[in-house]
């Protein structure tokens, strides 16, 4: 079965960083593109940033510059580099991806800045 397990969220100051790691199992993980999500208390869940296949990237306008999506393809993890974070940066982070026609998540991992 599909499964997406995150980690390295955590406590941060405002203008510190992070790494969140996606470890993926029971897929072709290099056939698949893996984006990075996040939900806010009281508001949606929101697409942070994408990686295809060919390791083309996209991102929110809210985290460009700040943000950096990568993948190892012989790890099956997909990694998103936070830098310079915000408060209005926390939330819950959510690892997913599209397979089979069915869309999978991780469980989440929180992130919190404080000011």
């Amino acid at each position: 079965q599909v499964q997406l397990v995150e980690s390295g969220g955590g406590l941060v100051q405002a203008g510190g960083s992070l790494r969140l790691s996606c470890v993926a199992s029971g897929i072709i993980f290099s056939a698949n593109a893996m984006n990075w999500y996040r939900q806010a208390p009281g508001k949606q869940r929101e697409l942070v940033a994408r990686i295809s296949t060919a390791e083309s990237t996209n991102y929110a306008d809210s985290v460009k510059g700040r943000f950096t999506i990568s993948r190892d393809n012989a790890k099956n993890t997909v990694y998103l580099q936070m830098n310079i974070l915000k408060p209005d940066d926390t939330a819950v982070y959510y690892c997913n991806t599209r397979y089979n026609f069915r869309n999978f998540w991780g469980q989440g991992t929180q992130v919190t800045v404080s000011s």
